[in-house]
């Protein structure tokens, strides 16, 4: 069976700018790829101006973010769903509800909705009290407007059906396995192996950052600690003032040659993993994919990815200890080979593609049925 696909909740394909867009890139050309006609849209400030990327159609919407900031992205969703209810998709996949599902009435009744739930938006802590209770108000709609839903972890599943009752597909992200070319990218001077530790996250409170180089600036290592991610922001710009004085901290700020980062990943020491909010996280599994030996925030979330086959932390004395105790020996390597089979068997983007192309016939037969997948 072919259908015509839309995905709608992101600021489009090619990826610039995050998880949701990565996805998207890999779920929309691998479905077209199985014979299926999949429509992507585009912000119109997107920097991919063509209608067509590897076969996906791209419509481009205007968005006023740049002009207004967050409020834009309420007007673009809006007119990405006023086009929709234009057009006979079979199925509709939105990629999160923070700003598409307040438009929910307006949603077309001849698609099937699928709604991937994101993380729990609502306990980022950059986030003010108003501003957390909306993002609650905002999930409520989401699962009151659509029919089917996606949660690209164990954890958010159970929560879903803890809170609501729904029973939600869990599809999760994907990672490449690193390539030769990957791991030769940077020179020896930029990354001697495992001579250093690593993070690489956006600079927010949620991703721990604080604590892990709080735990760091109390112990002895002579390693240094490399730190990818804008410093523009107010938490960044915090962060850089607070441990100005640690010369053995090193703010390299964003990166984005991907094989760049794949390589740093590679040959670091120990990769901290500081993200406490959301479901699976790209950039968790894309470390283990280029086999990092991993400590990771202790929370539900990594753990469901993690298991054992990696150390965890909860406070700065957990990063202290584990940085001046860590060794590289043989249950370390079967840690990160451990890690690397979840990528292969997993993880990978040809069985994420395989989970969204079943899902998507199936919401489709059993909208089209007049019931709901149980």
């Amino acid at each position: 069976m072919k259908l015509k696909i839309a995905i709608l909740g992101t600021r489009g394909i090619p990826n610039h700018y995050g998880g949701f867009e990565h996805i998207s890139e890999y779920v929309s050309a691998g479905l077209v790829e199985r014979g299926h006609t999949v429509t992507v849209y585009n912000s119109h400030n997107h920097p991919y101006t063509k209608d067509t990327w590897n076969g996906v159609n791209i419509i481009h919407c205007y968005d006023p973010e740049y002009l207004i900031g967050s409020a834009g992205q309420f007007v673009y969703d809006l007119n990405c769903i006023l086009d929709a209810r234009k057009r006979d998709f079979d199925v509709i996949l939105i990629m999160g509800y923070t700003s598409s599902s307040v438009w929910g009435r307006l949603y077309p009744k001849q698609s099937a909705i699928v709604t991937n739930m994101d993380g729990l938006e609502w306990k980022r802590s950059k986030y003010s009290k108003p501003v957390q209770n909306f993002l609650k108000y905002a999930e409520k709609l989401a699962v009151k407007h659509s029919q089917y839903y996606v949660s690209d972890s164990i954890v958010i599943k159970q929560y879903l059906a803890r809170k609501y009752d729904i029973n939600s597909r869990y599809i999760p992200y994907g990672a490449d396995m690193i390539t030769p070319v990957e791991r030769e990218q940077i020179t020896p001077a930029e990354a001697a192996k495992e001579d250093y530790f690593l993070l690489m996250a956006r600079m927010e409170p949620e991703n721990n950052i604080e604590t892990i180089l709080d735990g760091y600036n109390l112990s002895n290592s002579a390693k240094p600690f490399k730190v990818l991610g804008d410093t523009g922001n107010r938490f960044g710009k915090f962060i850089t003032h607070k441990f100005q004085n640690d010369s053995r901290i090193e703010f390299k700020g964003s990166i984005f040659d991907t094989a760049k980062v794949r390589a740093l990943q590679n040959n670091s020491y120990l990769y901290f993993h500081g993200h406490s909010v959301g479901g699976t996280n790209p950039s968790l599994l894309e470390a283990m994919a280029s086999e990092a030996l991993i400590a990771a925030h202790n929370n539900p979330f990594n753990q469901a990815v993690l298991n054992t086959d990696a150390f965890y932390f909860s406070n700065p004395a957990d990063v202290k200890q584990l940085v001046e105790n860590v060794q590289r020996q043989e249950t370390e390597k079967l840690m990160v080979n451990n890690n690397l089979q979840k990528i292969k068997h997993l993880f990978n983007w040809e069985s994420v593609v395989d989970g969204y192309e079943q899902y998507a016939i199936e919401c489709y037969l059993n909208y089209n049925n007049g019931r709901i997948i149980s």
